[in-house]
C-alpha cells in the first residue's frame, strides 16, 4: 500500500490547527481519530487515511505506526511506511487490539495484545516472535487491559495497566519486577482510581504517568514516591481532559496531549508544553472534539530531537 501526500487536502481539510505565536515551535507525529505529522508552520506535511494508537518516526525518516482494528486487520495492526509511502506489514493483530509498538534500537518492535490472553511481545522486523510473555492484568474489559508498553535500557519492561490502577515493570521473562500505584490515596469516598495510559522512564530512575480518569499527571522518583503532580488545578483551565500521551524533552519539559479536552471548549489545547515548574510554554489547537491519542516532538524551533524518544 501506496500512502500520499495529496491525500492530506481531502482528509485534513476540517483540520483547522490554531498555532499561536510563540518563542517555541514543534512540529510532531499525531496518532488518533486523525494520523499525521505537523510542521512547525502549523501546516500538515504527511497524513495517513487511517485512525492509529501509537507512532514513531525513525531516523531514517520510517514511520512505524500502531493502527486501530478495523475491517483491514480486525484485531489491529503494526506497520512501517517508508519514505517512497511503501506499506509493509510487520504484525497482524491475533487478538482484540494492538496497543503499542514500539522500535528499540536493536531494530525490534515491543508490541502488545489486548484480549482473552492480553501478552506482550518482541517481534522483530518480519514478524517473528523473539519474545512472549502473558500481561497480569484484568481480562474482563479488553479495551482496558493496557497501551504504552516500553522496553527499558536494562531489557526489562513497564507496562501501563488502565483498570489495575498500576505501571507494572516485568523481566524479560514476565516476572512483575516492582509495581507504581496510581490511585490518588484517600478514603473510600475521595480515592481517585486514576487509569495510567503512558509511563515514561527518564532521568535516575523516574517514571512520568500520564493518567487519564482523574485528569493528572505524576512523576514518580526511583523510589516509586510521587514528587510530581499536575493537574487542571496548574493550568489556565482544565486543558486535562483525558490526557493520554506525554514526552518529556531533552530540556525537560513535558509535552501532553488530552485526547478530549475539546468537548467542552473546542479551542481547548489538544496538546502543550509545561516546565517542571509548570509553566505553559507552548500549546496547539485543532479545533476538534477529541483527536490526538498519542504523538511523538520531532523538532523544537527547527532543530530535530537527538535520541530516542521519552514517550
Amino acid at each position: 500500500m501506496k500512502i500520499c501526500s495529496l491525500f492530506i487536502a481531502c482528509v485534513l481539510g476540517s483540520l483547522h490547527p490554531c498555532v499561536h505565536a510563540q518563542e517555541i515551535s514543534h512540529s510532531f507525529l499525531a496518532c488518533g481519530q486523525r494520523t499525521y505529522i505537523m510542521g512547525a508552520d502549523g501546516k500538515p506535511s504527511w497524513t495517513y487515511p487511517e485512525a492509529t494508537r501509537d507512532g514513531y518516526v525513525l531516523n531514517n525518516g520510517t514511520i512505524i505506526l500502531t493502527l486501530n482494528k478495523s475491517e483491514r486487520f480486525h484485531g489491529g495492526a503494526v506497520v512501517s511506511i517508508a519514505l517512497d509511502g511503501q506499506e509493509t506489514l510487520i504484525w497482524n493483530g491475533t487478538q482484540s487490539e494492538v496497543n503499542s509498538a514500539q522500535p528499540t534500537s536493536d531494530g525490534t518492535f515491543v508490541i502488545t495484545e489486548a484480549g482473552d490472553t492480553p501478552r506482550l511481545l518482541e517481534v522483530n522486523a518480519n514478524g517473528q516472535v523473539l519474545l512472549e510473555f502473558p500481561l497480569d492484568c484484568q481480562k474482563e474489559n479488553h479495551h482496558m487491559q493496557t497501551r504504552m508498553a516500553r522496553k527499558l535500557v536494562d531489557g526489562t519492561f513497564l507496562v501501563p495497566h488502565l483498570f489495575n490502577f498500576a505501571v507494572l515493570r516485568y523481566s524479560s521473562a514476565g516476572k512483575i519486577l516492582n509495581k507504581l500505584d496510581t490511585t490518588v490515596p484517600g478514603d473510600s469516598e475521595h480515592a481517585v482510581h486514576s487509569w495510567p495510559f503512558t509511563a515514561i522512564r527518564h532521568g535516575d530512575g523516574r517514571t512520568l504517568v500520564c493518567c487519564t480518569n482523574g485528569n493528572r499527571v505524576v512523576d514518580f522518583d526511583a523510589q516509586g514516591n510521587v514528587d510530581w503532580t499536575l493537574t487542571n488545578e496548574d493550568l489556565p483551565s482544565d486543558w486535562l481532559q483525558d490526557p493520554c500521551g506525554g514526552q518529556v524533552l531533552p530540556n525537560g519539559n513535558i509535552v501532553i496531549t488530552s485526547y478530549a479536552a475539546g468537548r467542552a471548549n473546542p479551542d481547548a489545547p489538544k496538546m502543550f508544553e509545561v516546565t517542571p515548574e509548570k509553566k505553559v510554554v507552548w500549546k496547539y489547537s485543532d479545533g476538534q472534539r477529541v483527536g490526538i491519542h498519542h504523538f511523538q516532538v520531532l523538532t523544537t524551533n527547527g532543530k530535530k530531537l537527538d535520541g530516542a524518544a521519552l514517550k
